[in-house]
C-alpha cells in the first residue's frame, strides 16, 4: 500500500459457506483425474461386445447341451455371463447389454436420449452377430438337419410354442415384471458410492445372480429372455412363427423398464429436495451420476455445489 501503511480486510459476518460438493461416481465407472475416460465408440464395442458375449452363453449353453449331462444350468451359465460381461466392460461402456435396462435409465434420467439409442444399436448388433455365430455353427453339424428348427428350442414364444402353453397375458405380465425387477437392482446397485460401503463387483453380481434366478422361471415358461437383444437375436434365426410373436418379448419388458426408471426418478426427485433443504450445511446429492457423466461425454470431476447439481440433474442437462 502507498505510504508503507497495512490495510486490513474485514469480511461481513453470515452463515458459513460450505464447501462444492465433488460429483458423486458410479462404482461402475472408475473416475478422477488420472483415469482416461473412454470414448464414445469404444463404449458402443463394449455393449456389443458384451452382449454378444450374453447371447452366445445365454442361446449356446441350451442348444449344445446333452440333455441330462450338463453339469451347469442354462439360467445359472446365462447369469454367469451377465456378472462376467460386467465385470470385464462396465469400466468402460457402464455395462447395461439390455436394451430395457437403457431404458430405464433414460427414464430415470441417468443418460442421454441419444446415448441411450446408439447403445441399443450396438446390443442390437451384437446380439445379432452372436447369434449368428452359433447358427453358422448349427450348419456345420451333421447331426441337426434344420438349424432354425433347433433355434426354436431356444427362442421365446407363447401359446402352443410354450412350454407350458402358458398365455399372452402370462407372458406378458412374468416379462414386464422380470424386466422391472432387473432395471430396480441394476440402477439400484450401480448407484451406490464406494465411499458408501458400496463395491465395484456388488453391481455385476446382484445383476447377474437376478437374471439367473429369473431365467430359471423363464425358461420353465416359454424360454423368457427379459432382454430385447437376446429375443431379437434368437427370433431372427428361428422359424417364422418366433418373428410374429417378437413384439410380446420387446414391448413387455420395456414397458416394465420405463415403470421401474419412472420408480427410480420419483425416489431421486424426493432425495434431491431433501438434500436442497440441507445444503447450507454441505448436503451431497447422490445420484449416482457418475456413469451419466461419461456416458454423455461429460467431465465428472467438475465440482459443483449440490443444488446446482440436483437442479440440472433433474432438468435433463446432466446425464
Amino acid at each position: 500500500m502507498p505510504g508503507g501503511s497495512t490495510a486490513f480486510f474485514y469480511l461481513p459476518k453470515g452463515p458459513a459457506m460450505s464447501s462444492p460438493a465433488p460429483a458423486p461416481h458410479d462404482v461402475l465407472m472408475p473416475s478422477g483425474p488420472e483415469v482416461a475416460r473412454p470414448g464414445f465408440l469404444p463404449r458402443l464395442g463394449a455393449e456389443a461386445f458384451g452382449t454378444l458375449f450374453i447371447v452366445v452363453a445365454g442361446l449356446g449353453v441350451p442348444l449344445f447341451t446333452i440333455p441330462d449331462s450338463s453339469p451347469l444350468p442354462a439360467a445359472l451359465a446365462a447369469g454367469l455371463a451377465v456378472t462376467a460381461a460386467m465385470l470385464a466392460f462396465a469400466h468402460v461402456s457402464g455395462g447395461h447389454f439390455n436394451p430395457a435396462i437403457t431404458l430405464g435409465r433414460l427414464v430415470a434420467g441417468r443418460i442421454r436420449a441419444g446415448a441411450a439409442a446408439a447403445y441399443v444399436g450396438a446390443q442390437l448388433a451384437g446380439g445379432l452377430a452372436g447369434a449368428l455365430a452359433l447358427y453358422g455353427i448349427l450348419r456345420t453339424l451333421p447331426g441337426i438337419a434344420d438349424s432354425r428348427t433347433a433355434f426354436d428350442t431356444v427362442t421365446a414364444g407363447f401359446g402352443e410354442h410354450s412350454i407350458i402353453q402358458a398365455p399372452l397375458a402370462a407372458v406378458l405380465l412374468l416379462e414386464m415384471l422380470g424386466a422391472a425387477i432387473v432395471v430396480a437392482v441394476f440402477v439400484g446397485t450401480s448407484g451406490r458410492d464406494t465411499r458408501d460401503g458400496g463395491s465395484r463387483s456388488a453391481a455385476p453380481v446382484a445383476v447377474g445372480l437376478t437374471f439367473a434366478v429369473l431365467l430359471q422361471l423363464g425358461q420353465s415358461v416359454g424360454n423368457l429372455p427379459f432382454n430385447p437383444a437376446r429375443a431379437v437375436a434368437s427370433a431372427v434365426f428361428s422359424s417364422g412363427w418366433a418373428v410374429g410373436q417378437l413384439w410380446v418379448f420387446l414391448a413387455a419388458p420395456l414397458l416394465g423398464a420405463a415403470i421401474a426408471g419412472l420408480v427410480f426418478r420419483s425416489i431421486g426427485a424426493g432425495a434431491g429436495a431433501g438434500a436442497g433443504a440441507g445444503a447450507g450445511v454441505g448436503a451431497v446429492v447422490q445420484a449416482g451420476t457418475g456413469e451419466e457423466a461419461n456416458e454423455a461425454g461429460e467431465s465428472a470431476e467438475t465440482a459443483e455445489p449440490a443444488s446446482t447439481e440436483a437442479q440440472e440433474f433433474f432438468d435433463g442437462k446432466r446425464g
